[in-house]
């Protein structure tokens, strides 16, 4: 991530992988204040085992497509949201990239379906974190036909009361 005050978005991208027994490095890298760090990170990642690199920054969020401008390795950006601009400025910033330099980019503040699409693409030579996906999102439409169950049983008045 660009700052620690990218954190509390991106610990739900750290959630999932642990949820998926995936390992992970979580660190600061900051493409205006620390370059040479983020030239060394990208560059150096492939050889540390890495498989996708989740990057999360906000503002000019350069942090994803200098990664990936560095590495061979798919990248994740997560264009985290700004008091100025809501995140919008972030969002542009990671998803117009030039030919030749893609950034795969969930939505504002999306750290949670970056660990997923991480996990997604581990789980192609992975077939363990594979299964683990396909639980994950059997679990998420059982979730959702419960919720329809308890919806048409109770009505939509006491559905509100139950606060879901």
């Amino acid at each position: 991530m660009g700052s620690d005050s990218d954190l509390p978005v991106m610990k739900d991208a750290a959630e999932i992988l642990d949820n998926f027994d995936i390992g992970y490095e979580l660190t600061i890298v900051s493409a205006h204040r620390t370059p040479e760090r983020l030239v060394e990170y990208a560059k150096d990642a492939k050889s540390r085992g890495l498989d996708v690199i989740i990057a999360g920054a906000g503002g000019a969020a350069h942090l994803p497509g200098m990664i990936a401008s560095l590495t061979e390795l798919p990248v994740i950006g997560v264009p985290i949201k700004t008091s100025s601009l809501s995140g919008l400025d972030s969002l542009l910033s990671i998803v117009q990239m030039p030919g030749g330099v893609p950034v795969a980019t969930v939505a504002i503040n999306g750290a949670r379906n970056a660990g997923i699409l991480s996990a997604q693409i581990v789980g192609v030579k992975t077939p363990e974190v594979q299964e683990k996906v396909f639980n994950y999102k059997r679990d998420l439409g059982k979730s959702v036909i419960e919720k329809a169950d308890n919806l048409e049983e109770i009505g939509y008045k006491d559905y509100l009361k139950e606060g879901k």
